[in-house]
């Protein structure tokens, strides 16, 4: 069996700059839709929604390990022989982005939690295909798909609250 062949320091390093700045550039574009002014904080929201403070925090984190599974798959095996895995990541990463605007811009959560279930498919299929390459790629996106199991509990929440 033949050794397999990282890339060099700097290509991994330039390789992680850009799966950082993918999924960062995701979440810039889903922030555009986040308003959480006056429609959102006159939502009624269950007992068990957090602090508003906490959700910035909590995604930055979360793009952040996102990114890093990632790369791990990339520097690993490649585009090539990777794409079904990394392709698995760019259509949950499209996913999550879809949420922001479903729910926040078109103000639609009904809509927003049927494509939550979508997106959290998509992240456990991730996850499974990332685990095979790497395990440590697939540990990285549980916090993401807890996060988003209670994303998902919120957004069916406040829609039955306010349907």
């Amino acid at each position: 069996m033949e050794r397999e062949r990282l890339p060099s320091k700097a290509i991994q390093g330039i390789g992680l700059a850009g799966w950082l700045g993918l999924c960062y550039a995701a979440s810039a574009v889903g922030s555009r839709f986040t308003d959480t002014g006056p429609w959102f904080q006159a939502l009624r929201k269950p007992s068990f929604y957090p602090p508003d403070w906490l959700f910035g925090p909590v995604w930055g984190v979360l793009y952040g390990l996102m990114a890093v599974a990632a790369w791990l798959v990339w520097r690993k095996r490649g585009f090539s022989r990777a794409s079904a895995p990394l392709g698995l990541f760019g259509v949950q990463l499209a996913l999550n982005v879809a949420w922001s605007y479903l729910f926040f811009g078109a103000r639609n959560p009904p809509a927003a939690f049927a494509e939550i279930l979508v997106l959290w498919a998509a992240i456990l299929a991730t996850l499974v295909s990332f685990l095979r390459v790497s395990r440590a790629a697939g540990y990285l996106l549980v916090p993401y798909l807890a996060w988003v199991t209670f994303a998902a509990a919120l957004n069916f929440s406040i829609w039955r609250l306010n349907g």
